[in-house]
């Protein structure tokens, strides 16, 4: 009891200065950032009110925003699965007695700690070594070089964080669970969607999140890959607003107002993955 009321007598002291944090850091920033959607403006002390112009102008101007809106869909949904697919089958690969499982673990973990724009800049010159000795053309020929390109990186940069994640959850399953499962005579399939799956739904909902919004938000690779060559064709949403924001002349408003778009975007989409999967948690 005594314990209890010393952490509420002192717990104000001790959050306060998180809280200050957080609200220096992120609300007001925020706000400021939500206020300027508004306004047409260079610096915030010059900012004029123009009401919701720079959001009709953001979906009317040209097709790029909503391009860069649907590749950036399509090129999430098509990493999200290859990067957790890949991950939870390497997961279960080296979860069992094979010699050397460490090292594999470190090695596909290696590249989730370089840098997207050096990975960016890499994965660039590798790609077009082998495009132009196979077809004698690069990335920029073709969106669809510059697309699968992209889910290259994606994938080699977070395979093995993703499949870290999947290795603790599997190693953390019951092991009386598996023997009852094997005693019951269940195959492997049997196993793989009746146990394994199930109790690994929080490991699913975590690696879900992370490589969803990792991939709506992608800049480092995309910038460094491909630059939204060609003609803007695989240039995502983030790419799209920086280039709004400092190439296009008075267009801060404009990007501003993208940019509140995007965070609701991907908010929304990750709080609906999130409901989804913790739906599956409270089952299993």
């Amino acid at each position: 009891m005594r314990v209890a009321q010393y952490m509420k007598k002192w717990f104000p002291v001790f959050a306060l200065p998180t809280f200050l944090a957080f609200i220096l850091a992120f609300v007001v920033p925020f706000g400021m950032g939500l206020y300027l959607s508004f306004t047409s403006f260079r610096t915030v002390n010059d900012a004029r009110w123009v009401g919701v112009q720079n959001y009709v102008t953001a979906f009317t101007e040209n097709n790029d925003f909503l391009h860069s809106l649907g590749f950036t869909v399509v090129f999430t949904v098509v990493s999200v699965i290859s990067v957790n697919v890949i991950a939870f089958a390497l997961a279960m690969a080296l979860t069992r007695a094979i010699k050397g499982t460490n090292i594999f673990r470190a090695v596909f973990f290696l590249p989730n700690l370089i840098g997207g724009i050096v990975l960016g800049y890499v994965w660039n010159l590798l790609i077009n070594a082998v495009l132009k000795a196979m077809f004698s053309q690069d990335l920029t020929y073709s969106a669809t070089y510059g697309f699968w390109g992209l889910v290259i990186v994606v994938n080699w940069q977070m395979i093995g964080y993703m499949m870290v994640i999947y290795i603790a959850g599997i190693q953390n399953i019951p092991s009386e669970v598996m023997e009852a499962a094997e005693i019951d005579a269940a195959g492997f399939w049997a196993k793989l969607f009746q146990v394994t799956l199930p109790m690994l739904a929080g490991s699913i909902t975590i690696c879900l999140f992370l490589t969803l919004s990792n991939c709506l938000k992608m800049f480092d690779q995309n910038l460094a890959l491909t630059d939204g060559a060609p003609n803007n064709e695989t240039e995502g949403l983030a790419l799209n607003i920086y280039r709004t924001f400092y190439a296009i002349r008075n267009h801060q408003g404009v990007g501003q107002a993208k940019a509140v778009v995007f965070f609701i975007f991907v908010s929304v989409v990750a709080y609906l993955q999130l409901r989804a999967t913790r739906s599956k948690e409270i089952d299993a």
